[in-house]
C-alpha cells in the first residue's frame, strides 16, 4: 500500500506493512459526517484526499469550526489519548478518500508500535497549535484575514487550485453570518486574489492570499512542518 496521507507516509516501511491489514479504504462524500458530538468514534480515518472539519454547536444553534484536516492528518484523533468520543462533530467539507481503522485495531496498533504512538503524538501536538491559534485569534482579526487563512489551510490540503465551496458552509466554518462571508470573499475577489462562482473559489494569487491572511496561518504551517518532519 502506498498512503497519500502524511502520517503513514512517515512511517518506516515495515511499521506500515504491520498496520497496512487493518487499514480500508474509503470514500467521503460531502457533508458525511465520521462522528457525532459525545457519541462513540468506531473508526480513525487517515484522510488521503479531501478535508474534514471539527466543527462545535454552541447553545445558539450556529456552527463553529475548530481544526481542519486534511491528508496531513487524521480524524478521530481523541483516539490518540485514549478516549473514545468528544463534544465536536467531525465532517466531511471537500470530498475525498481516506483510509480507516477500527478503533479496536487502531488501540492495538499503538500498544504494538512507539513510533506510531510517538508520531500520532506529535500530530496531536500540532493539531492542538492549530485550535488554539485559530481560537484566539478569531477575535483579533478581521473576517477577510480569517477567509484568506481558511482558504489556505484548505488549498494545502485539496492541492489544487479550484476546489467546491458554498458562502453558507464558509460562514459557519468562521462562526459569522453569510452577509459578512460575503463582503469579505468580496474584497478578496476585487483585488484578484480569489475568484468565486456559485458553488466553488478559485486561488488566483497565492502570495497575495498569504500576505491578506492573518499570521496565525503562518504559525499553524510552521508547527506542522516542524512536529511532523524535524528531526527534534
Amino acid at each position: 500500500m502506498t498512503p497519500r496521507n502524511q502520517l503513514l507516509t512517515l512511517l518506516p516501511r515495515a511499521e506500515l506493512e504491520k498496520i497496512s491489514p487493518d487499514l480500508e479504504r474509503v470514500e467521503l462524500p460531502f457533508k458525511q459526517v465520521l462522528h457525532e458530538p459525545g457519541e462513540r468514534i468506531a473508526y480513525a480515518y487517515f484522510v488521503t484526499s479531501g478535508v474534514v472539519s471539527i466543527v462545535n454547536e454552541p447553545d445558539t444553534g450556529e456552527i463553529v469550526e475548530c481544526a481542519t484536516i486534511g491528508p496531513e492528518g487524521m480524524a478521530g484523533f481523541p483516539l490518540i489519548l485514549g478516549t473514545s468520543s468528544m463534544p465536536s462533530r467531525a465532517i466531511v467539507q471537500i470530498p475525498g478518500e481516506a483510509l480507516r481503522m477500527s478503533t479496536a485495531d487502531f488501540q492495538r496498533a499503538l500498544d504494538r508500535s512507539p513510533r506510531f504512538r510517538a508520531l500520532l503524538l506529535r500530530y496531536m501536538m500540532a493539531l492542538l497549535n492549530q485550535i488554539a491559534q485559530v481560537t484566539s485569534f478569531n477575535r483579533l482579526h478581521e473576517v477577510q484575514e480569517r477567509c484568506a487563512r481558511w482558504l489556505l489551510q484548505t488549498h494545502d490540503r485539496v492541492l489544487s487550485d479550484s476546489f467546491p465551496l458554498t458562502q453558507e458552509f464558509l460562514s459557519q466554518m468562521l462562526g459569522v453570518h453569510r452577509p459578512t462571508v460575503t463582503v469579505a470573499a468580496g474584497i478578496l475577489q476585487k483585488a484578484g486574489l480569489i475568484e468565486y462562482n456559485r458553488g466553488s473559489i478559485t486561488i488566483v494569487d497565492r502570495k497575495g492570499l498569504e500576505a491578506a491572511s492573518c499570521t496565525c496561518y503562518r504559525l499553524i504551517a510552521a508547527e506542522y512542518e516542524r512536529l511532523l518532519t524535524s528531526k527534534e
